[in-house]
Parts: C-alpha cells; structure tokens; sequence
C-alpha cells in the first residue's frame, strides 16, 4: 500500500469479504478481530520444507485459516524426522515428506484446504512463487534462500526464512517495501470521560482515572460541549502532559470548553520498509531474544552463515554431532565471514564449536518455539496486525544442555532410531533419563495438547520406569478445535484427556501403556484418588490449566511433596512460563495477579456510561431472572420449613416471598403466550418505567448541592424506550426471554412462528406508569445505599399475607422448575442473545455504543482469547525447562522465567526468584533454613517428648495448633496440661478436634511457636507428623 495518507491506509485496511465461522474460530477472533481473520481467508501461503519446524508452522497456519495452505518438500522422510514430525510414522520413511504430511494437516481445519506444491525443484521455475502472497522457507540452503527471497522481494511476496540447529534458532522477515502494518500492539484503544480542556489544548481525563496513553498516539472527541469543532474531526495527535492530563495543541477558534465529552484513542498505521535478504545478511538489523545474552545474535548470525558454507562444501551434509574435525572447519569459516559484514564481529570459539556440534540436531521444542513464532509472522504479513520482527531474531537454550551425564562423538551418534535428532544435541544417556521419567500434566486443554506433543517427540516416559498422568475433567467442544490439535470434530463430546492421550500414543507408539488418564478435578476433595502415594511416586508436575485457583492448590501440593513444578499461561499473544524448583526457588502462590475489575453497584444500578457496566449489568438481571427464582423456589418445594427456617437467616424475607408468589402465583405461566406476555411486562420495568423513575428522582436540569449539574462528568442523563415490535433488538429481548422463561417452566416454545409472537404482543395492554415519590435512589457510591437496611420492615401482617396466597408444597409434589445454566458456546440456548439484548438496550437509554453478540460474548462469558501460535511457542519455552529438571540442575541461575508477548514482538526471560530464607540459633549456633520448603518431620511420640525433643534443638515451643485446633499453650493450667502431655500426637489430635484422621490421610501438620536459645519469638518452619498406616 503506497498510500501515504495514514487515516486512508486505515479504511483501505478494512475491506474485507467473507464470513467467518464464530463457533470454531471464537478464540482466536478475540485476538486478531473479524478485519484481520477476512484478510487471511484470501491469503495462499507456501511452505517449504516438512520436518519439524516446516510442519509445526503448517499446524499453526492450518488453525489459524488461510485461503490455501500450499507444502513443498518432495524428499524422502528419514527416522531421525521422527525426533520433531509429529504427522509422520514410522512406515513412512522413504516416502516424500509433503506428500504424506499434507493430508494429516488437512485434517485440522475443514476451512483450509491444503496441497503440496507440484515441482521437484523450487527455484527451477520461480514465477510459480507468484501465485502465493507468503512464502516460508525451513530446511533451505543459504543459496536458495537469496534466490527465492530476493526475487520474492521483487514481486512483492512476503518471505518468512526460519531454521533451527539444535538448541540455536533463527527467524529473517521480509515484508517489502512500506508494508502497512494497522494495529501494532492489538491492545484495545483507550477511551476516557473529558473533565477539561483548557484554552492551550491540555485534556484533564475525569476522576483521576490514568488515560494509559504513550506520546504520538492520535485521539478523537464526541459529545464536547463548548468546544464543538473537536467532536467528529479527523484524529488528533497527542503529547502526554502526565498520568491524566494530554496536550492535543492548537484549539484556538474552537471556543470555549463547557462540559462533557469523551475520547477515544485511533489505531493508526505505521509503515514499516524491509530490506531484502542479500542486504540483511551483509548489514544485519537484529532484535534481542534474551537481553543476558546480548553479543550473541551477531555471532549467531555468523555462525549459521558458517554452518551453511559447510554445508555446501560437504554436499549439502550438516557438521557431525560431536565432531571435532567438523567444529575446527565451521570454526574457521566463520573466523573468515567474522569480518565480512559491515563491522568485525568478535566470536567466542566455544560458541561457535557448540553450534557445529548441534548442527544436525532436531529438538520438538525449539520446532515448537520457533513454528509458533513464524506462523505468527505469516498472519501478521497477511492481516496486517501486530508488529512484524525485523528483520532477524536469534535464540539459543544452551542452558538446556545436561551436565549430569557425558556427551561425546561415541555417545551423540545417530542409532537408527527416531530420538536420533535429539541424541545428537544431548548424547544416549540423557535419552535413556528422559525416558523413565514419571510425570503428572494437568489439564489437557490448549497447552496440555501441545505438552503431550512435545513430550510424546522427546520421548518422555517412554522407557520401563517411564509413566505421564494426565487429568481433565471436560469434553471436548467445537471452539477447541481451532487450537487444541490433537482433536477432531468426531471427538466432540468426548473426554479431554482419553482423546489426547490416544492421539500422542500414535504419534510414538513407544508410549503405548504408559499414559493413565483420569476425568478428575484436581482438588481438596480428591485427595483420595490423588493420595500421598500418588504425589510420592512422581518426578515432576506440568500445570495445563487455565485458572488460578486450581494452579495454586497443585502449586501447593508440590511444595508439600517438593516436587518440580512447571507452570504457563497464555493470553491472546502474550505468554508467561514459571519454573518451580524444590529448595530454590519461590513457588507459584509466592507471588498473586492484580484483582479483576469490579464495578460500583451503584453505577450498574443508574449511571452506566461503558458498555462494559451495562453487560454487567444484563448478565446480573439475566441472573434474577432465570437462575436465582427457580433456585429459591424449588427449595421451598424441596426444604421442609423453608419458610419458618432458612428464610429467617436470609434477612430478605420480603423479596424472597415475593418471588415466591411471582413465580408459583401471581405470575405463573401455562402457555409459551404467557412467557411472551411476561418478556414484554419485563421489556416495560426495566427500559421504560425504571428510567422514568430515575429521572423523577433526578430530573435533567437536576443540580447538586455544590451547583454543578447533576447529570455531568461520568453521570449519563438516559431517556425511557417506548416499545417497537419491529425493532430487532426490542424483539430479541422479548423472544429470549420467553424462551428462558419457558424453559425454567418446562414449556414447549418450539414451532410458535413469529407471527403469533407478534400478535400476542398486539393483544397486550400495557398500564402506564407513575413514579413513586417513596422510592429512593442511590446517587452516588460514596453514600450510603438507601435500600441497603431493610427500612424498619416489621410488617409482619404483609410478609404473614403473601405466605399465606403461597400454595403448600404438598400440593405441588412433583412440581419443580429447572434453573438456566449459563452456557456462552451455544448459540441456540438464546443465552447470549438475551444478555446482548439487554445490554444494548439499556445503552440506547444512556446513549452508550453499543456491542455486537461477538463482543457481549467475550465480556459476559469472560473469554480468555487464545490462539495456537502463542500456545505452541510457550510450550517449546516449558520442554527446554523440563529438560533442565530432568538433569537435575540445582543451579537456579541455569532456569528461566519466561514472558512474551507476540504482537511486539517481546522476549523476556529472567532466573526465577529464590525462596525466602530464615534462621534461628540453636545451641551450636545458627540455624539456616528455607521458609517455603523446609519442615520438621516427627514420629507419633507423646506430646510431652515432642516438647523435649524441640527443646533438644534449642526451641522452647510455646505453643502447637493444629488446623483450628490449639493443642497445647505454655500458658495453659497444670491440670489442663496433666492430661494433654502423655497422649500421642495423634491422639491428641484426635481428641481436640473430636474427629477421628481420614483412613487415607498419611500425615498431619502442626503450626509451632517458639523461642530460641536467645529467648526471642522466632519464625520456624511447620512439623509434619508422620503416620504409620
């Protein structure tokens, strides 16, 4: 796009043709949005090259939905592919690798057809290259790599060039010249209240609430007053005053600012020019993977050169793993490219020599890592979003390599076997470890598919020690699909875990009988089935999860057992790993997320003016209407006395028995006529009567105590709906409604065309209303709510009549209304379209923007979007972890903590944080230990021997409880203690809390307080008593 005019860049960006289907692509949609996902659906993308990275970046493609996706590679497949193809099987070497890779990635997405690209040689005919607008080049020699990239360059095809060697890789980009790229960050833009505009053009934003806004972004203005000029114009660009103030300059001959208004941050494009490959490779522009590693890239650069030259000179043959004679020649190799480029690079020979030595190593996770990260490029070249690499992008996991066992020539040699790309980077030794380790995956969602991957490659637990656990407690739905890849649409409904789990055991057979899979929750309440012997027998613990609360109890159990945790998450492009290492490092819960965003009641209540509270909003009145009534009802039906009983403790007797009558009495429906009659009285309260009454208590020209009118800054005056049947949203409302309300009901609504809806609707008469002057609103969240106290409501006449107009449960036997339970993913529950319709209504009173059902979708179901690119690439950062684990490295500054973030693209990694020491001085002295994993462990002695034993230690325990239990206290009575001292710990336990120990349960923990030799408090670690079942 040659067009200098950023604004119409912008529109040009969005035109788009097609649809896309919502159901399979949902998660992804909320990270690349409708614009980009059309853009791709006219994309065709080549790649070349199907080992391991070529078709982890066909995997992802594939998913992700392009037009076409083409493959190319017609050499035969070798079992050392196997170390990192997960599409290949092992009676498939010999066969051309695109050939029979295509039809199993054709299998990911019915909307991507896939083919293999028809020619034995790609650069024989390069105007065949025409008909693609990207094209990957993996497993390329550097010559060919110049030809195709320079003349795709020419032609104005997006190259993406990306190998990996080992544990090094490298990715190149070339987009042309002024690529547009439209959303570089894929953050949603701010917006903000106006609170002032002074006469120099400085905004204050409302309420002291940030703006969140960077110099150089470009804002636009609605609903000012006084300043009308702004509202509507093109966009402004900003300079950032202070955390809620912004400069937009000149404003002189726009007036005087009034009140109001808001503003709203613009996306604008940034035009970006690429270099072609044979420039870049002279003259490298290159960004950091891992600022402690900041000479490396320039020397990786030269390195990889290096092992290419040799390539060529040895007929297209890598050097040999662990040969020092190959190390010598790349070595001199590069010494001699060292000073070609545009300034001397220093290289470091270890390095380099390392590098050789790996050459022909093939590892899944830097396949992973890397295969992630280009197909996020393609997407980004063809949709235009997020910010491309440019142009090189190095990084290495030398960190990985094991220390616990040798590595030689003799050791890393090929064996004939599939593992032989892996045991050429770490040796046959540490394949053998791999393989007889005992691993729990939690979870078996996004990330579980793409660890079972990984591991199934490696091959983990594949040995006759070896064994993976995996646990899931859901089945598989269609919105899976799109980055979940082990399943296909004829595992919907099926079991998360026993799908994958098959899946990964025909891509290795070797790991046939060695994955149990299990359908439970891990939590406090199965600890019978995930018992001490289960924790005890394990190596490590994976976290494949999605939610805080269950990473934190597994958190806990690992530092109870003390076994290695690996923990990772995804959120859109940005992706975060922790390591967890038992006795050196702090664990997951060491540290918490900021809490979610609330809103005030109040604002829900009257004054929304986002969408964001007006969802809330829908999704709280969906709430009270179809999930808590048919609740409260059915256990007056159920509840003997519920009315005498539980209702007394609830402290809203009147509005429970008032749902009671509404829903078993006053209100009752028995025709689907009735349920449309009570969605058009529910339409009436809520957008007409509620707002009337508002605006009796608050009038529009209403002021405050200090003069200033009350409907300003984030106060939004609304104005009543009046009723239109052929308004669509006005009839959603209705119609979901009915349906909801018929289904709490049981009542049939299938088959009731539209035009009897209407009809009912019709026939309906509708009383006018009138606000009450009794009715108190809250103005504001400072104040106290006026509604909170249920006002001196002693009328115990009122509450005694509307129990007694309830009919008796007796003459209901049978009767029960079932409940809604909220589902986002189906679109024919009209669960969605209610909360939709309610939202949006409500923000036609307030004047708000509405959302469409794709966005009400993602807010009120709490969709946490995802996509497969940032999937696979943390998971390849989480295998070169586990590698680390599995050598035993006690070095915690060999680990790495890990955060990315796609769309900048960013790399952090940092040495995870050490865990909190502590000591106390025993009597030889000081006593050092870790406050996190450290405890005292005792047999079941008397208490009294357990009090000798720690004064034995030079602690004087003052005090042991146990759960709530207070066992023992040096303040306690002689008499008291006369009888406590000679039980056994068990006993004791036993007694106080006067439950007997669960049969399962191996141990208990005791919380101490004591003194030291010097008589002060100290902080000690827990004891754990240790039972003998």
């Amino acid at each position: 796009m040659k067009d200098s005019s950023a604004a119409a860049a912008a529109e040009q960006l969005k035109d788009a043709n097609g649809e896309i289907d919502e159901s399979l692509y949902s998660r992804q949609l909320y990270v690349l949005g409708h614009e980009a996902m059309k853009r791709m659906g006219s994309s065709n993308i080549l790649v070349v090259g199907m080992r391991g990275l070529g078709v982890e970046i066909a995997k992802n493609i594939a998913l992700a939905g392009v037009k076409s996706l083409t493959l190319y590679d017609p050499k035969p497949a070798t079992i050392s592919d196997l170390s990192s193809q997960f599409f290949l099987h092992p009676e498939d070497v010999g066969k051309p690798r695109a050939a029979v890779t295509a039809p199993r990635v054709s299998e990911l997405n019915p909307y991507t057809p896939v083919d293999v690209h028809p020619s034995n040689s790609i650069t024989s005919n390069l105007d065949e290259l025409k008909r693609y607008q990207v094209v990957v080049l993996t497993d390329t020699p550097l010559k060919d790599q110049i030809t195709i990239a320079d003349f795709c360059h020419e032609n104005g095809i997006f190259v993406v060039i990306t190998d990996t060697f080992g544990l090094f890789g490298t990715i190149f980009t070339d987009f042309g010249k002024n690529f547009t790229c439209g959303d570089p960050t894929g953050e949603n833009p701010g917006t903000g209240i106006v609170a002032e505009i002074d006469s120099d053009g400085l905004v204050s934003a409302l309420d002291e609430t940030r703006h969140g806004l960077e110099d150089g972004d470009f804002v636009t203005f609605s609903e000012v007053q006084g300043m009308e000029g702004l509202n509507d114009s093109a966009p402004r660009k900003i300079t950032v005053k202070g955390p809620y103030t912004l400069s937009i300059g000149d404003v002189s001959g726009l007036g005087q600012y009034k009140r109001g208004g808001l503003y709203t941050q613009v996306k604008m494009p940034k035009f970006i020019d690429f270099e072609p490959l044979s420039t870049q490779l002279r003259k490298p522009e290159l960004m950091m993977s891992d600022f402690a590693k900041f000479d490396r890239p320039a020397q990786l650069h030269v390195g990889f050169q290096a092992l290419q030259a040799f390539a060529e000179k040895h007929n297209g043959e890598f050097s040999k793993p662990h040969n020092d004679a190959d190390a010598s020649e790349v070595w001199k190799l590069a010494e001699g490219l060292a000073g070609k480029g545009e300034e001397r690079v220093e290289l470091d020979e270890k390095l380099i020599r390392e590098l050789s030595y790996q050459a022909r190593g093939d590892l899944c996770p830097m396949a992973a890592f890397f295969g992630g990260l280009a197909a996020q490029e393609v997407l980004k070249s063809v949709s235009g979003k997020f910010n491309p690499i440019k142009q090189w992008l190095y990084f290495d996991s030398l960190e990985s390599l094991p220390t616990s066992v040798k590595r030689s020539e003799e050791l890393c040699k090929p064996l004939g076997t599939r593992y032989d790309g892996q045991i050429a980077v770490f040796g046959k030794e540490f394949q053998d470890k791999l393989a007889n380790v005992n691993e729990f995956l939690v979870g078996a969602g996004a990330i579980g598919c793409e660890m079972l991957k990984n591991w199934a490659m490696i091959g983990l637990a594949t040995g006759p020690k070896g064994k993976i656990s995996v646990t899931d407690m859901d089945q598989i739905e269609r919105s899976n699909l799109n980055r979940q890849f082990l399943f296909r649409p004829k595992d919907v409904g099926k079991l998360k875990s026993e799908c994958a789990a098959e899946a990964v055991q025909a891509m290795n057979p070797d790991l046939r009988g060695k994955i149990i899979t299990l359908r439970d929750r891990v939590g406090q309440d199965t600890e019978h089935i995930f018992n001490e012997h289960f924790w005890e027998e394990l190596d490590g613990v994976t976290n494949a999860l999605d939610n805080v609360d269950a990473r934190t109890y597994v958190d806990r159990r690992c530092v109870f057992f003390r076994k290695p945790l690996l923990d990772s998450g995804t959120l859109g492009t940005k992706g975060n790993t922790q390591v967890v290492i038992p006795n050196k490092t702090e664990s997951y819960s060491s540290s918490q997320d900021p809490p979610e965003q609330s809103f005030p009641m109040c604002t829900l209540r009257s004054f929304p003016n986002r969408i964001e509270h007006t969802i809330a909003w829908a999704k709280d009145l969906f709430h009270s209407y179809f999930v808590g009534p048919p609740e409260v009802v059915n256990m007056y039906l159920t509840q003997p006395n519920y009315l005498g009983s539980a209702l007394k403790q609830s402290g809203n007797e009147k509005q429970t028995l008032e749902t009671l009558r509404d829903f078993l009495v006053t209100e009752k429906p028995t025709t689907f006529d009735d349920c449309v009659a009570w969605g058009r009285y529910q339409f009436e309260k809520q957008y007409n009567n509620a707002i009337q009454q508002l605006l009796y208590n608050f009038p529009k020209d209403s002021t405050t105590s200090s003069g200033v009118p009350f409907w300003s800054g984030p106060k939004r005056a609304p104005d009543p709906l009046k009723f239109d049947p052929t308004n669509p949203t006005h009839y959603t409302f209705v119609l979901a409604a009915a349906n909801l309300h018929a289904f709490n009901y049981n009542i049939n609504p299938k088959g009731i065309p539209r035009d009897h809806i209407l009809k009912v609707l019709d026939d309906m008469i509708v009383p006018d209303f009138k606000p009450d002057p009794g009715v108190k609103i809250q103005a504001d969240e400072k104040e106290p709510d006026p509604n909170a106290q249920p006002a001196s409501f002693d009328d115990n006449a009122e509450l005694q009549k509307i129990s007694s107009s309830l009919p008796a449960p007796k003459s209901l036997a049978g009767f029960k209304l079932e409940p809604v339970e909220f589902e986002k993913d189906d679109d024919t529950n009209y669960h969605i379209d209610f909360i939709t319709a309610a939202s949006n209504l409500r923000a036609e009173n307030y004047k708000i923007a509405v959302a469409d059902r794709h966005k009400t979708k993602f807010i009120a179901g709490k969709i946490i979007p995802a996509i497969a690119t940032t999937t696979a690439l943390v998971t390849g950062l989480v295998v070169l972890e586990l590698y680390k684990i599995v050598d035993g490295k006690d070095d915690i500054e060999q680990y790495k903590n890990g955060f990315v973030n796609l769309a900048l693209p960013f790399f952090g990694f940092s040495e995870p944080i050490a865990s909190p020491k502590g000591n106390y001085v025993g009597p030889n002295g000081e006593v050092a230990f870790d406050k996190l994993w450290d405890r005292f462990e005792v047999e079941n002695v008397t208490l009294q021997q357990f009090i000798d034993d720690f004064k034995a230690k030079g602690l004087d325990v003052t005090m042991v409880s146990s759960g709530v239990s207070l066992l023992y206290a040096s303040f306690y009575a002689p008499s008291k203690l006369k009888d406590r001292l000679p039980l056994k710990l068990s006993e004791l336990v036993e007694t106080i809390s006067r439950k007997p120990i669960p049969e399962h349960q191996k141990n208990v923990i005791f919380e101490i307080t004591a003194e030291d030799t010097t008589e002060e408090d100290v902080e000690v670690p827990y004891v754990m008593l240790k039972l003998q079942k």
